[in-house]
Formats: structure tokens, C-alpha cells, sequence
């Protein structure tokens, strides 16, 4: 992420990487991708919906991503614990987890998948 510096703000722009080309992630696929050291899910949801969370569950800070991913519902489930996440706020809808996770923009630019970090 860059930092713009003025006199009076300092604010954080996202960096935009290229996950893949939008025809190597058909809807109902995950994919996982590293971006300034921390990994981040990128799952396509009906209706051509791209969300990305980060992969660690808020409960124990394990893997989340490669949870089961509900196609109907745009959640996936801690493989660990079970906990629910909400793909599109990164809010859990199940115990044991009760923290979000972070949650990034992600659109398709130009037939490739990009993602805001």
C-alpha cells in the first residue's frame, strides 16, 4: 500500500495486483493469493460477484480460505472450528469465531481479476 504525505493528510492508497484472467476463476472457484506477506481468498459468487477475505480466521488465526465455500449463501466455513464468514462484510455468522476478518475490493478490469490491497 502507498502513502500520500501532504502538510495537513497522510492517506493510504491500495495497491492493485492481477489475481488471474476472469476465466481461470469460474463462479464457485476460490483463489488463494499472497499480497505484502498475507494471504487473501478471492472467491467468484453468483451473478459474477468477486470477494476476497483474508485467509485467518478470527477465532484461532488459522486458514479460512480453504474452508467449504456455500455457493448460495457467499460463505465459507473455518475449516478448523466451523465458524461461518459472511464473504461480503467478512463478519462471522457462527461461533466459535465472533471477531471479523478484513474484507478487499476486487473487480474485473480488462478480462483479468484485480484486487485491492
Amino acid at each position: 500500500m502507498a502513502t500520500i504525505t501532504s502538510e495537513e493528510t497522510r492517506t493510504e492508497v491500495p495497491e492493485t495486483i492481477t489475481v488471474c484472467a476472469l476465466d481461470e476463476l469460474p463462479e464457485g472457484e476460490m483463489r488463494l493469493v499472497e499480497a505484502d506477506g498475507r494471504k487473501i481468498g478471492v472467491f467468484h459468487c453468483p451473478g459474477g460477484d468477486l470477494l476476497a477475505i483474508e485467509d485467518r480466521c478470527s477465532h484461532d488465526d488459522g486458514p479460512l480460505a480453504e474452508g467449504e465455500f456455500d455457493l448460495d449463501s457467499c460463505t465459507v466455513e473455518c475449516p478448523r472450528h466451523g465458524s461461518l464468514f459472511d464473504l461480503r462484510t467478512g463478519r462471522p455468522k457462527t461461533l466459535p469465531a465472533y471477531q471479523p476478518v478484513q474484507t478487499f475490493a476486487a473487480r474485473v478490469e480488462n478480462g483479468d481479476v484485480k484486487l485491492e490491497v
